[in-house]
């Protein structure tokens, strides 16, 4: 398959995740005698992910995420040279989510975009006021176990058409830890497309979101390749 539509499946199931999952905490979390919460929330981004792992996974691997891709690409499942185009695809699709939430968003009648648009924070902006290092720690270890479940459930040996379960399971889990600590990232294109239309403390702070996910999604990639791997 071309990279390109690779690259737009990506830009596609990104822009699906943030909109999905943003959307459900944006619009429905708090309605009134009808809001799904932080259980509705957490199972939205699950099921995003879930429901695009059938849609492009036999496309493009269904990454919809930075630290997932180069994650992958430290354990040796995704070729380097095509690491730009899935980044570049992956931030594009986050910002395109954002900016159809925030379209949507906006058309209530007191709609504020200091509310955060479902963005990234810690200290005074994260929803349980966690601070930087709570918060550092929290994205770094539940991204490298976010990329344990993918390389484990997408390896060879695994039972073969249930890795999408697995993982949209694993972030549904991840969310339901982490969103009173950081309104939950373990990805740098999610928490970069809130964080162009909120600006000011949400850009300040974005430096966490893509380096924590990062780190441990790398570190990850590296740990399953030296224990796990069947060697060559």
């Amino acid at each position: 398959m071309p990279i390109m539509k690779r690259a737009g499946a990506e830009l596609l199931g990104t822009f699906w995740l943030v909109f999905g999952g943003c959307g459900s905490a944006v619009l429905a979390a708090a309605f009134p005698g009808v809001g799904i919460g932080l259980l509705g929330v957490s199972l939205a981004f699950g099921l995003t992910v879930l429901t695009m792992a059938y849609a492009i996974g036999h496309i493009s691997g269904c990454h919809l995420n930075p630290a997932v891709t180069l994650g992958l690409w430290a354990g040796r499942r995704f070729p380097s040279k095509d690491v730009p185009y899935y980044i570049i695809a992956q931030v594009l699709g986050g910002i395109v989510g954002a900016a159809a939430l925030w379209l949507i968003a906006s058309g209530r009648a007191g709609f504020k975009l200091s509310g955060g648009l479902a963005a990234n924070g810690y200290g005074a902006h994260s929803p349980g006021h966690y601070t930087l290092l709570a918060g550092l720690v929290i994205e770094l270890v539940l991204s490298f176990g976010f990329l344990i479940v993918i390389l484990g459930a997408t390896d060879k040996r695994a039972p073969q058409g249930l890795a999408p379960v697995a993982i949209g399971l694993a972030l549904t889990l991840i969310h339901l830890i982490s969103i009173p600590v950081t309104n939950t990232s373990v990805n740098p294109a999610r928490s970069t497309g809130p964080a162009v239309f909120v600006g000011g403390w949400a850009l300040e702070q974005l430096w966490l979101f893509w380096f924590a996910p990062i780190a441990g999604a790398v570190i990850a990639g590296y740990v399953y390749r030296l224990l796990w791997e069947k060697k060559r």
